[in-house]
């Protein structure tokens, strides 16, 4: 069986200028912070960054926003992180706003392989420009594209050898959905345990999707 585990020098050697990165999390709960500090500490930049939000300038994704490492984010609010707000004001920071449901089905989509999908959020706002609609049945669709990402940095509560995941509660959130849109997959945990030690009916993201497993003390 394939050694998953991963030490932080190693992580950030897949880690490069303009990737894009897609980060579990709501508010930075489910975020995982650790890999977030090594993406810090590489000193990588011109990121692209998914998720729900940029949390706080403190918390979650929030610091490497503040840290200027960021040139665009795509999340459904920034409302509790300043920072963001500010750096969009200025110019020196991208901002895509997409309706929560619509940002994790695009997720979704470019896991599954899909083309893109059409929903009626939206229509007749700003999030309609630049954007294609379709007639169906007579009724106006908003076509949305699918969104993948380089890299997806996880947070789960368990792992087992084989990088089977579960989460604690509302933790949850993103991360699965992600660990279907990254090329590479990489998820912070508390502990490993040994194949088998996550009953399988518990097992949230299968062990398949996952490329890498990071530990705190390593």
């Amino acid at each position: 069986m394939q050694n998953k585990r991963i030490t932080a020098d190693k992580f950030r050697e897949l880690l490069h200028d303009g990737m894009s990165i897609m980060f579990g999390g709501f508010m930075g709960v489910g975020t995982p912070e650790y890999l977030v500090a090594e993406i810090m500490r590489s000193g990588v930049k011109e990121l692209t960054l998914i998720g729900n939000d940029t949390a706080f300038v403190d918390k979650g994704i929030g610091p490497l926003i503040s840290n200027g490492q960021v040139k665009k984010v795509i999340a459904s609010h920034i409302g509790t992180n300043p920072e963001t707000g500010k750096k969009m004001i200025s110019g020196e920071l991208d901002v895509q706003l997409v309706p929560q449901g619509t940002l994790a089905e695009q997720i979704r989509a470019g896991g599954a392989g899909l083309g893109g999908f059409l929903t009626q959020t939206g229509l007749g706002t700003v999030v309609e420009e630049n954007k294609q609609t379709l007639l169906v049945n007579g009724e106006k669709w908003l076509l949305e594209q699918p969104l993948r990402a380089d890299l997806a940095i996880l947070l789960a509560s368990h792992a087992d050898e084989a990088g089977n995941l579960t989460y604690d509660l509302t933790a949850r959130n993103f991360n699965p959905v992600m660990a279907l849109a990254a090329d590479v997959v990489v998820a912070e945990t508390r502990d490993i345990g040994a194949l088998g030690s996550i009953p399988p009916v518990h097992v949230i993201t299968p062990g398949a999707l996952v490329d890498h497993l990071f530990m705190e003390a390593q």
